[in-house]
């Protein structure tokens, strides 16, 4: 059965979805188009270029995450000084190895710039925090920038939808306005679902959702003793209220939701236990959701 899916953002949480796409493959669940924000972006241009949940578990084997954390030269010299050019930088780490190795896993495939993919299969959510709007590319490129979308790096679009504030660097983009730092696609819509309805909420297709929290009415309360994590639950408060106004009750019938518990969104550290029960999550909540799905 031909699908549309739409990922949501959340940092290494993102693994549940490849759990989550072995149930659907298993039962010969195939994406025609594919939308995300941040990590969910990152797995939809995956899978727009044509990984299957197989392919992107032996990338998972391979993997070091560390190894996607890439400092300046300045802060390996002087550890202490990634806190003082913050300022200036705007991010601790730069998000080059990230776009490398994107580009490194599309290029098998075949897949350079979004010319390379069939018109319309790949929607990915930015936030362009100069202009103050949400971006989808390759839709808005020759709209707001004056780029041409076929010439546009499917990996580069990847990273920068996933350039976390203040943890990655943000994307410069040069555009009809002059200079625009791009950002986190989760800051203005961590789950696009929206992105295939027209005007009259209209599907062309069934649409599965992924997201990697519990539904709307379920989200638990947070603690906060200190600005750290008062930062951290403004930044959810404001990712989930924005999306939360989409997610009626008639959509979360479409939403495979997959609540991690003990895994922060910037835990690149993860041990091969903590990676396969982020599988078996997605898996468990997969077939959970297909067992009362109604097409």
């Amino acid at each position: 059965m031909n699908i549309d899916g739409v990922f949501s953002g959340g940092g290494v949480k993102a693994l549940a979805f490849i759990g989550a796409l072995e149930v659907l493959e298993e039962q010969n669940y195939y994406f025609e188009r594919v939308a995300g924000t941040s990590a969910g972006a990152i797995i939809a241009s995956l899978k727009a270029a044509g990984y299957n949940a197989k392919d992107l578990n032996v990338i998972l084997e391979e993997l070091s995450f560390e190894k996607l954390i890439d400092q300046p030269l300045s802060d390996q010299i002087f550890p202490f000084s990634k806190w003082l050019f913050l300022y200036f930088r705007m991010g601790l780490y730069k998000g080059n190895r990230l776009e490398q190795l994107l580009a490194k896993w599309l290029h098998k495939k075949g897949v350079h710039t979004f010319a390379d993919l069939p018109k319309g299969s790949l929607k990915v959510v930015c936030s362009d925090v100069t202009l103050g709007r949400m971006v989808v590319f390759p839709d808005d490129l020759k709209e707001v920038y004056g780029i041409d979308p076929r010439t546009f790096s499917v990996a580069k679009a990847a990273r920068i939808s996933a350039s976390l504030p203040y943890f990655f660097m943000p994307v410069k983009i040069h555009g009809k306005k002059g200079k625009s730092l791009v950002v986190d696609g989760g800051v203005l819509s961590n789950f696009p679902i929206w992105l295939f309805e027209n005007e009259h909420g209209r599907r062309k297709r069934p649409i599965i959702g992924m997201q990697l929290s519990d539904p709307p009415d379920q989200l638990p309360e947070r603690k906060i003793k200190n600005s750290i994590q008062m930062f951290q639950a403004l930044f959810s408060t404001m990712k989930q209220a924005h999306d939360a106004r989409y997610i009626s009750t008639t959509k979360s019938r479409d939403i495979i939701f997959i609540p991690v518990k003990g895994v922060e969104t910037t835990d690149f550290y993860l041990s091969p236990l903590q990676k396969e029960r982020l599988l078996e999550i997605g898996r468990e909540q997969a077939m959970g959701f297909l067992k009362r799905w109604s097409k």
